[in-house]
């Protein structure tokens, strides 16, 4: 799979990922900090999943409709379970992220929403 990994999201989310055999982006090496809206903008042109623990994001897909390839949002997730969780949404939602779904994990809970059927 494809990431685009968010500077607040860690490091090690990222090497580990990368380590797991997925294809993944810094933000951090994009240079400076392009904003939340461009982060979604790139890893939609890139057909990237953004992972992020930020959330303005859920503002800008949920409210804004910006379009986007997918999101896993970690919000209040301690740096130490992150990899651990991330098994868990790959495991389980992987298919879902891929076809551009959010997944959002609060505590012990997984939210999956997923994009509306196009008419």
């Amino acid at each position: 799979m494809r990431f685009l990994v968010d500077r607040c999201a860690g490091r090690r989310l990222a090497v580990w990922l990368t380590e797991d055999g997925h294809d993944v982006v810094e933000s951090r090496q994009l240079g400076p900090d392009p904003g939340d809206a461009a982060l979604l903008e790139i890893a939609l042109g890139q057909n990237r999943v953004l992972v992020t623990i930020d959330t303005d994001f859920g503002k800008l897909v949920y409210r804004e409709g910006v379009a986007h390839a997918g999101v896993a949002r970690l919000p209040d997730v301690p740096a130490a379970r992150r990899i651990e969780l991330m098994v868990q949404v790959l495991a389980d939602f992987a298919d879902a992220l891929e076809s551009g779904a959010v997944v959002t994990v609060r505590g012990r809970r997984i939210r999956v929403s997923r994009r509306p059927a196009v008419p």
